[in-house]
Formats: C-alpha cells, sequence, structure tokens
C-alpha cells in the first residue's frame, strides 16, 4: 500500500507543477539529408533492353515465376531509369508465382522450390503457364534461362515445334518473332538506346558443371552444331560470338554495361555437399572394407606389373595406388566414385579386367548439389549396393579437380574477351567474378546485410545453390548502375534513393505465394 500511495502522490504533484510551469519545450529536430538530384550523365535510358539467361530473366529457387521476374535485376534498374528518362519497361510475364512451365498442358519445367524448414523442396502446385501461349508485343527483358553464347544467333533457337524435341527453349519460344528468328534480331528490334549483356558465357561452362563434368571440354571444337548440351563452349567461338553482339548492340550508337563471369564452382550447388558425408561406426567400417579387398589387392598388383614393365616409375605407382585404395574407418568418411583421369588398367591389358577407375573423394572434389538425395540411396532395392559406398558415384556427381580446371580455364578466356571487347567500346564493366569470390568467402556487404553463398541462410544465392536471391539481383543491380556512374557520369551511387534497397527484397518466398 505504501508504494500506491507514493505513485499517488508523485502523480499529484506532477500534476500540480506543470500547471505551473512552460510546457513549450524547444524542438528537436533531425539532421537534414539534403535531396541529392539524379542525372543520367551522358546515357540515354529511354529504350533499355537487357540480353542474358536466366539471371537476366530473374530465374531463382529454381524456377521462373512473376515475382521473381518483377525482382529480377533489369526490372530494378528500370525503376531508377525511369527517374531520368527511362520508359516502360516490359517482361514475358509468367502466369503465376507457382513457376514450372507446360507444354501442350503437359508439365515440362517443375514448380519453384521453397523452405520447408529443413530444406528446399518443390512446391506442391500445378504450374499454368504454358509455351504454347505466345507472349505479344514489345519487350525489354530478354534473359532467356538455358541460353549460351553462340544461341544468340541461332536461326529457329526459339521454334516452338522444336521444343519438345529438345531442339529450341521454351523460355525464347514463349516470345520469339517467329519460329526461324534469333535472339539477337528480336533485341535489335526492340531499337535500345542503352542495354545490359550479362551472363553470356555463364552458361556455357555452367551446364558442363551441373553435369558433374560429364560433358567434353570443347576447346579446339569450333562447330558449336557438333556440341553436346553439357559441353564447355570453345573460347574462340565464345570470343567470336561475344565480338559480333557487342558491335550490333553498339552499332547505332547505343551504350551498355555488360558482366564478367564468375567461377560457378564458387556457387553452393558445388559447395554444400561433403567430400566425407558418410557416417560409419567401427564394425560397419570393417565390413566394408572386407567387400573392397579384393579390389585393393588387384590395384597394388596391377601397378606392381606395370612397373616390372617399365611402363611407370616405382612412385607413380605407388601414387596412384595410394589415391585409389579404398578405405572406411569409424566417423564421417568419404564418397567413393569413379574418376576417369586415372589410369584405364583395363584397356592396358584384358587381365586387369574388374579394376574401375575407383577412387574416395578427397575435399579437393566438388559433389553437387542434387546428389544429396541420392548418396546412400540403394541399388534396386539391395540392401548391400549402397551408391557412393559400395556403388561408386558416377563422373554425373562429382566435379573432379581436373574438371574444375576445365571450367576455369574457359570462364578466364571468357573474362579476358569480355573485359577486352568491352573496354574497346568503353562500355561499363561490373566484375562478377570478384564480387562472387568475396561472397563465398568473407562475404559482401549490402546496406546492414552481410551477403554470403552459404545455402539457404547465406542470402546472397536462391534454394537451387545457383541462381540469386530477390535480395542478391538488387545487389547484382546496384553494382551495375555504379557501374553506370564509372563509364557514363550518371550518379546512381550518391543521388537520392538512387540505388535499390536491401531491405526492400526477400531472401525467400512464402509457399503462400501463388
Amino acid at each position: 500500500m505504501k508504494n500506491f500511495k507514493y505513485i499517488g502522490l508523485l502523480a499529484v504533484t506532477i500534476g500540480f507543477t506543470a500547471c505551473n510551469v512552460n510546457n513549450d519545450l524547444p524542438e528537436i529536430k533531425a539532421d537534414v539529408v539534403p535531396e541529392v538530384a539524379l542525372t543520367a550523365g551522358s546515357a540515354d535510358f529511354s529504350k533499355f533492353v537487357s540480353v542474358g539467361a536466366s539471371f537476366t530473366a530473374g530465374y531463382t529457387d529454381g524456377a521462373l515465376f512473376k515475382a521473381s521476374q518483377e525482382n529480377s535485376y533489369p526490372n530494378i534498374m528500370s525503376k531508377k531509369f525511369a527517374m531520368v528518362g527511362g520508359g516502360d519497361f516490359n517482361q514475358p510475364l509468367m502466369n503465376d508465382n507457382v513457376g514450372g512451365l507446360l507444354f501442350g498442358g503437359t508439365m515440362i519445367q517443375a514448380p519453384r522450390l521453397y523452405f520447408n524448414g529443413s530444406g528446399p523442396v518443390r512446391l506442391s502446385a500445378a504450374p499454368t503457364t504454358d509455351v504454347t501461349d505466345h507472349v505479344t508485343g514489345a519487350l525489354n527483358n530478354f534473359g532467356i534461362p538455358g541460353l549460351k553464347s553462340f544461341h544468340l544467333g541461332a536461326a529457329g533457337y526459339g521454334n516452338l515445334a522444336g521444343v519438345p524435341l529438345g531442339l529450341a527453349n521454351p523460355y525464347y519460344a514463349r516470345f520469339a518473332s517467329s519460329a526461324t528468328s534469333k535472339v539477337i534480331e528480336d533485341v535489335l528490334a526492340a531499337q535500345p538506346t542503352f542495354f545490359t549483356f550479362s551472363e553470356i558465357g555463364g552458361n556455357d561452362v555452367l551446364s558442363y558443371a551441373l553435369a558433374g563434368g560429364a560433358g567434353v571440354d570443347q576447346t579446339g571444337n569450333f562447330n558449336p552444331a557438333t556440341y553436346g548440351s553439357t559441353d564447355i563452349t570453345d573460347p574462340t567461338v565464345f570470343g567470336q560470338v561475344y565480338n559480333g553482339m557487342i558491335n550490333l548492340l553498339t552499332a547505332g550508337g547505343a551504350k551498355g554495361a555488360v558482366a564478367t563471369v564468375p567461377y560457378i564452382t564458387s556457387l553452393p550447388h558445388f559447395t554444400t555437399i561433403p567430400y566425407n558425408p558418410v557416417p560409419m561406426d567401427a564394425a560397419t567400417a570393417t565390413a566394408v572394407n572386407g567387400g573392397f579387398a579384393p579390389y585393393n589387392g588387384g590395384i597394388q598388383q596391377a601397378f606392381g606389373a606395370l612397373v616390372a614393365l617399365n611402363v611407370m616409375t616405382q612412385a607413380d605407382a605407388d601414387a596412384e595406388v595410394a589415391k585409389r585404395t579404398i578405405n572406411f574407418a569409424a566417423g564421417q568418411n568419404a564418397v567413393v566414385i569413379i574418376d576417369e583421369s586415372l589410369t584405364d588398367l583395363e584397356a592396358l591389358n584384358p587381365a586387369f579386367a574388374g579394376l574401375k577407375q575407383y577412387r574416395q573423394a578427397t575435399a579437393d572434389d566438388l559433389i553437387v548439389l542434387s546428389a544429396a538425395s541420392f548418396i546412400g540411396t540403394t541399388v534396386g532395392g539391395n540392401p548391400q549396393w549402397i551408391n557412393g559406398i559400395t556403388v561408386p558415384l558416377a563422373d554425373k556427381w562429382v566435379i573432379t579437380p581436373q574438371e574444375q580446371m576445365s571450367l576455369k580455364t574457359a570462364t578466364d578466356a571468357y573474362n579476358a574477351t569480355i573485359m577486352a571487347t568491352a573496354s574497346s567500346k568503353g562500355l561499363a564493366i561490373v566484375d562478377f567474378k570478384a564480387i562472387l569470390e568475396q561472397a563465398s568467402t568473407a562475404g559482401v556487404m549490402f546496406d546492414n546485410y552481410n551477403l554470403t553463398t552459404e545455402l539457404v541462410k547465406g542470402g546472397l544465392v536462391g534454394l537451387d545453390g545457383i541462381h540469386l536471391t530477390a535480395r542478391g539481383y538488387a545487389l547484382m543491380a546496384n553494382e551495375f548502375l555504379k557501374a553506370i556512374d564509372t563509364a557514363y557520369g550518371s550518379n546512381f551511387g550518391e543521388a537520392t534513393n538512387g540505388l535499390a534497397k536491401a531491405g526492400a527484397y526477400p531472401t525467400n518466398y512464402s509457399p503462400a505465394l501463388r
């Protein structure tokens, strides 16, 4: 009761005193941030056209859908360009936020992924966007998921009849001007005054990586008509295409911005699954080792014979025996893989039949994200045949160091072309290779957020481990805008509302979004 009495007395005192004092307190003025007007510099944004692949389209979480397209980096940029004379920016929007594609009512692309609390899963919904429903009208976004450099000038790449045969791109077929049109022809018909040309070269290496290096490095082959869908494009072919496309885009005086190709093996699709994801107790390890004992013994005998025949040195033989010996122990164990770079013993001598190119993975190998649901499964329900353990992983699940070197060499060559061509034309250049490298180590600061390449939690890369989140695309837009400042004297980086804000863009889309 005493407490209440004192509180009441205090209230009365304050009320009484308040009647006898001046309540007009001095106004506390907030800091005034001066408005900085946006200027375009020497660039003309009245007709902005964006050319590229899945990143340009806004592809994320394993699909293309309305919200992702609205948060694509070109669409974000177009809103800033609109502040300095930019016109409408039209995109070939999907029908909904489910994602996925139909062809004549049959699903050919799955719905988008969402995070269910433990991992990425596909949305349980049916796509409604049918490739056969042609998109008409003027377009500004020519982002085509799956596009490789040489597809830009390929007649019929959007031929609807070729889609079910794998001869045409379903995303381009939705809006191609004709069955025989070329992407670059449709782009030029839009008469851009300013363009972005991004991710050109990305799919030229990405398809090989997604296939675990199971394709062919076509360096030295100058005929892309002979390439498989998962092959690496020859750098000379890339260079000729890239130079040709930039020449066409700038012939009428248009200015633009380009981007380098990142090392795609830094993406979480290739870094999330560890090389040693197999837990074992001592008893299980001993049993599995017993199954590999004949293989290990055969390897030692085979290389001993090769040394005796002077086919290889003892040191080389010892090194390969060590690399190929399979050994499990209590704790976390590396998966068993097929490595085609190892000596093909069967080809050397029929007596070595059965001694396949097996070894256990090391920290230098990259296991693709899709292997997460495959490792540990059984073959035909036989509990003795376990994928990744007693049954080695095929080439498509693993990118070996040799395959990684093929990817790096091609990417470096592409970037040399990009830098030289863009510099010769005075174009703005964004080094996304450097940005992704930073994101995969310390992270990249975007306003108050540190974006990394960690799957789900990193904020930069979406649930498919390859494509960016909406916040990642906003960062990408800002990097383009700042590069445009440098090249053309605009001031997006300093102007009021000249850049996208990180907090305005999500890192995950709700499963309720349909």
